[in-house]
């Protein structure tokens, strides 16, 4: 029998493309199984031209996930391929070609998530500290189609497990009500929706993210009900680019990941990119950024209003107006002496279509001759021609730190 599949060219140009990934290291088999796993078993199979053991290793993945469509696809293939040359990737025809299309994407993301998985030795460029508070983070990757879930390792972030995901139809970058995008940026999860108010399109469950957050109401980035949540109870996954703007994870993934949330605390990174460092170019990163905050709060601590300023985007100064600059410097000059304290501080990176930004999020305790307080505040950063300038500056709401239940 000859047995010709798309899936075979498919697989070989995920490892064509794949192999040199920066800091990305081949999976080891392992015996646990799990839906991709069986999914690469099945695809090797084909690859080695062995359809009746790609058949077997189809059928236990439909027996473990009966609603995973994409298993039934293949499997349809290869029952087909027994007769005849396959014209392509789903030869069975039973679907319309955007959604065979859609099932090639689900299964290159898939494959490649699975066999591809960060070197232990690199950390994400988008997570270079996370405050005592924040036990996990999230930081999903629209690129690769999946979903990081790092715990909070002495301020430094250790990957726990990643997950398939999907996001929106047109990708990332949202800026409007009903551009079918998710998010570019960096978010809070801010709470668990009870399931009797979500209708059986959500799955397993839903949180929902801050979006729009303080830097897209500043960039007039519109539209809302950006959430987290499962599949619809008949499917187990969607393809990679299928919802409306929010992330969307298999109903099992979304309860294991329900474990390390922590509403209105845990922070979720939303990139089309993440980026894999080694240790020492993590850590100059991390300096950089630590430098500048330091070197903002010495001249605030020096009464020197002039350099102070110059830590802020002329555009975001204008934007202040010429009155809150010069009650600024009033403020700064008329001191005798001002102290500055920083902690339960997190720093994240992310990049959009023309910056480079940073988020920080901090408590700053302040003192003076005159006065003394005591404030949550996120600070939002801009690279410009290699130097960090302050481009948004608002004060946070205090609340409460709630321990996370295990």
């Amino acid at each position: 029998m000859r047995l010709i599949l798309p899936i075979l060219t498919l697989f070989l140009a995920l490892f064509a493309g794949s192999l040199g990934a920066a800091g990305m290291a081949l999976v080891p088999a392992g015996n646990t199984p799990s839906p991709d796993k069986l999914l690469v078993a099945t695809i090797e199979d084909i690859r080695a031209s062995k359809p009746d053991s790609a058949l077997v290793s189809v059928n236990r993945l439909i027996a473990m996930r009966p609603d995973f469509k994409l298993a039934y696809l293949i499997k349809g293939d290869l029952l087909l391929a027994k007769n005849r040359e396959l014209p392509g990737f789903g030869g069975v025809r039973a679907a319309p070609s955007q959604t065979i299309n859609d099932f090639k994407d689900e299964a290159r993301a898939r494959l490649q998530g699975y066999l591809y998985q960060p070197s232990l030795d690199k950390l994400p460029a988008q997570i270079l500290q996370l405050a005592p508070g924040q036990r996990y983070a999230l930081l999903a990757d629209a690129g690769r189609s999946r979903i990081y879930i790092f715990e909070n390792i002495d301020s430094e972030p250790r990957l726990l497990q990643d997950y398939y995901l999907s996001v929106g139809k047109n990708g990332v970058g949202k800026r409007s009500e009903g551009d079918k995008r998710s998010p570019l940026g960096v978010y809070t999860i801010k709470a668990a929706l009870p399931r009797q108010q979500l209708t059986p399109f959500y799955g397993a469950g839903a949180f929902t993210i801050n979006y729009p957050n303080e830097w897209d109401a500043m960039q007039g980035n519109g539209g809302h009900g950006i959430w987290l949540h499962g599949v619809p109870p008949n499917t187990y996954s969607r393809p990679p680019k299928t919802s409306d703007g929010c992330l969307v994870v298999a109903n099992p993934d979304w309860q294991a990941i329900a474990r390390y949330i922590q509403p209105d605390g845990t922070p979720i990174i939303i990139t089309d990119h993440v980026e894999w460092l080694d240790r020492d170019a993590w850590q100059a990163k991390r300096q950089e950024l630590l430098a500048t905050l330091d070197n903002w709060k010495d001249d605030w601590q020096k009464l020197d209003a002039h350099g102070f300023l110059g830590h802020y985007a002329p555009d975001y100064l204008n934007s202040l107006g010429k009155e809150w600059v010069a009650a600024k410097q009033r403020n700064i000059t008329q001191k005798d002496w001002i102290k500055v304290g920083l902690n339960d501080m997190s720093l994240f990176l992310y990049n959009t279509d023309n910056d480079n930004l940073a988020v920080i999020s901090l408590t700053q305790h302040y003192s003076s001759d005159k006065l003394s307080d005591v404030t949550r505040k996120k600070i939002y950063l801009r690279q410009e021609a290699g130097q960090w300038r302050i481009v948004l500056e608002k004060n946070l709401p205090s609340a409460p730190v709630v321990a996370l239940k295990n």
